[in-house]
């Protein structure tokens, strides 16, 4: 018997004419994450070490770009009227959206793929290696990332939106299930003693975190992973 999948509807969905000022502004905090997180040596060093000289010039950089770029309203979220208004619509996908899914894309796909990497390595070997795999594995994965987005090939990324009510959902889905997974690793890391025992544990809560928020996300029940079926207009945020 068949699960159900929860869907919405885009006629019942009430039509936003523009873009509220605090939902502008709250849209900031998250593309300064999406590029704060861009150098992920850099990133592991904070994690590991704490902030950096490097940490706070880059993010002084992070702070001044983002802020230009979403005054000048380039960034998804902080325009004064949504962009997308129709699903279906054979729109234009602008240079400031590939742009910004391409790199949110890549910071998700890489820190969950060497964070698995480092789990599975210490599980099998009884060593960590994180920080090697982090050094060799970071930019060589991520460049791989945002070259599928240069190629148009990434949900949210393509050409045209006309693909949005569905698109969202791999997006929205990736983000929760990724970051909610790591956060739990991040609790376990430090509340658990460092041995071979506890690292078992980790590697199976992170990949169980990531599979059943991955169903959550497929069967509809996490914000924003609804499949948006074609009908009248509606906001894609």
């Amino acid at each position: 018997m068949p699960i159900p999948i929860k869907v919405e509807y885009a006629h019942q969905k009430k039509i936003r004419a523009r873009n509220k000022g605090y939902y502008r502004v709250l849209h900031w905090p998250l593309w300064i994450w999406v590029f704060f997180l861009a150098p992920g040596p850099l990133t592991f060093d904070l994690f590991a070490k704490g902030p950096s000289a490097g940490n706070m010039a880059w993010m002084a950089v992070v702070l001044l770009g983002t802020g230009i770029a979403g005054l000048c309203q380039q960034l998804p979220g902080c325009e004064p009227k949504p962009y997308i208004l129709r699903f279906t619509e054979e729109r234009p996908n602008p240079m400031y959206r590939k742009v910004c899914y391409t790199f949110a894309w890549a910071d998700v796909v890489t820190f969950a793929t060497l964070n698995l990497a480092g789990l599975v390595w210490a599980v099998a070997t009884g060593t960590w290696r994180l920080k090697q795999i982090y050094d060799y594995g970071y930019f060589p994965l991520y460049g791989f990332v945002v070259l599928l987005g240069l190629l148009g090939i990434l949900p949210r990324v393509r050409k045209s939106t006309a693909g949005e009510g569905i698109e969202r959902r791999y997006f929205y889905g990736s983000v929760w299930g990724v970051t909610l997974a790591q956060t739990l690793l991040m609790i376990l890391w430090k509340a658990l003693p460092k041995n071979h025992e506890t690292d078992i544990v980790k590697l199976v809560a992170y990949v169980g975190a990531l599979v059943a928020l991955g169903i959550c996300a497929t069967l509809g029940l996490l914000p924003r992973t609804r499949p948006i079926l074609p009908g009248e207009e509606i906001v894609a945020d």
